[in-house]
């Protein structure tokens, strides 16, 4: 049974995790193939599909679960674990699956670099991804944002703050070119020294993505900010496609307009200049606008015009799940978004044919006809050590925080999640060992899973679910999936 290795190669397996899958051809298919093999694998044919749809649809469910839902001993379920592994097909249909984004986005890309083993080894290494905050305002007030209303930092703190980064910059690994990006907290580009920490980490072979709302991003501020053009790319942050939806959302009136002209001029700029960042964008669909996707395609389409040789490179679409119970669409707003969804992507293949769109978790699902909800920690589901090695926040100030939406200033309970301080005398690399030697911990509070974001909650359940998987006898396995 060790040797056995099946590249099947069989679309009917392949997609055996999908909804409205075949489960019974799937199964007399899969048993096919390993009868003249294995008869004992053949005979758990219908066991090793209904694990590939249940880690196709729930991937954090620990393997005892998964046990107890198939009825078998520890020894048949070792062995299905072990035939599992070896044909590729099956771990196809997951990764394929409703909820495959989950395994392709964040969990195999974690447990391929060893991020997972660091985290659960409590190791004192460099965290896999640095977020740089270095924005000290906003000129936003979005409506689902944590920000505390006119908190900002001061001015005076920008020339410490700067050089702090630098030393970050400077300190930081160069193995993962893809280690830092910057981000928010608060509008990156209100930092006027941006461009000079740009240039300075793309000196060291990083790629910076900066995350900006880019409403700043005018072609004065290029001029005056040239380190800019040496970003890997800038993802904008959509709000609306109108004045009216961006103010409703941001507060900020006229704000549409503005970014609008920003982004046509950004593109006609890198097209002239012949330089390589890219540009992409990121929409959440709020409630009640799902039929404006087809306009967001069309105003993609109109920055491609232009520059046509020089099509906006990426899409991240998200669904904004907050305010719902259990974050679950109403059987009204799943029909709406999935038709929208469908026609999003037909005027897409016509308009922008070249743009790569990423539905992200949730929507990915609903797109294969499967609602699948979105991970929801709670406090007595988070970890008290968090995931340090995973990845921290760096603010102005130097705090080093464990959360991606913790690091606002002034948000109240979010100084409990600060690792430590970046300053003169104490770099990334040691705040990063105190704070795993010291054993430190934080209680989680009502309310606190709020300064997790996706990243942070799905990372969470991963941890969870291998640490249940470990205790259970499963240490081989743990997790499902490698």
């Amino acid at each position: 049974m060790t040797e056995l290795a099946i590249p099947v190669q069989d679309d009917v397996i392949r997609t055996c995790a999908a909804p409205h899958a075949d489960v019974r051809t799937a199964a007399a298919a899969l048993r096919h193939v390993l009868a003249p093999i294995c008869p004992t694998a053949a005979a758990d044919a219908d066991n090793l599909v209904r694990l590939a749809r249940r880690y196709g649809t729930s991937p954090f469910t620990p393997l005892e679960q998964a046990r107890r839902e198939l009825d078998v001993d520890r020894t048949t379920f070792a062995r299905l674990l072990d035939i599992f592994g070896r044909v590729p097909d099956l771990r196809a249909a997951v990764v394929d699956g409703p909820a495959g984004k989950y395994w392709s986005n964040t969990v195999l890309p974690m447990e391929r670099k060893g991020v997972i083993d660091n985290v659960l080894g409590a190791k004192t290494v460099y965290p896999h991804i640095v977020a740089l905050y270095p924005g000290p305002t906003c000129m936003f007030r979005c409506h689902f944002c944590v920000r505390v209303t006119g908190a900002r930092y001061e001015q005076s703190a920008l020339t410490d703050g700067n050089d702090m980064f630098a030393s970050v910059i400077d300190e930081m690994p160069t193995d993962n070119p893809f280690a830092m990006y910057v981000s928010g907290g608060l509008e990156p580009l209100t930092n006027p020294a941006l461009g000079t920490l740009v240039s300075r980490a793309a000196a060291r072979g990083f790629k910076f993505i900066v995350y900006t709302n880019s409403f700043a991003l005018t072609e004065q501020a290029l001029r005056r900010q040239p380190g800019l053009w040496d970003l890997y790319a800038v993802r904008t942050s959509m709000y609306g496609l109108d004045d009216e939806e961006y103010e409703a959302t941001t507060g900020k009136r006229a704000a549409f307009g503005r970014v609008r002209a920003n982004l046509l001029r950004f593109q006609q700029l890198r097209a002239e200049r012949g330089e390589p960042v890219r540009l992409g964008l990121s929409y959440i669909v709020l409630p009640g606008r799902a039929k404006r996707l087809l306009d967001l395609a069309d105003f993609i389409a109109e920055l491609n015009d232009a520059a046509p040789h020089r099509p906006v490179d990426f899409l991240n679409v998200r669904e904004d799940y907050s305010g719902r119970p259990d974050g679950k669409l109403s059987a009204a707003e799943r029909a709406e978004l999935q038709e929208a969804l469908g026609s999003f992507a037909e005027r897409v293949a016509t308009r922008t044919p070249t743009l790569d769109v990423d539905y992200g978790y949730a929507l990915q699902s609903l797109r294969t006809g499967f609602e699948a909800e979105l991970i929801r920690i709670k406090p007595d589901t988070m970890r008290p050590t968090a995931h340090i090695q995973a990845g921290v926040q760096i603010d102005v100030l130097g705090d080093v925080y464990l959360y991606r939406e913790a690091g606002f200033p002034g948000l109240a309970g979010a100084d409990r999640y600060i690792a430590g301080r970046v300053d003169r005398d104490t770099s990334l690399a040691q705040v990063v060992e105190r704070f795993v030697t010291s054993g430190a911990q934080v209680a989680p509070a009502p309310g606190d899973e709020y300064f997790m974001d996706g990243f942070d909650q799905v990372l969470t359940a991963r941890l969870n679910q291998l640490e249940a998987d470990i205790a259970a006898g499963w240490h081989h396995a743990r997790g499902f999936l490698r």
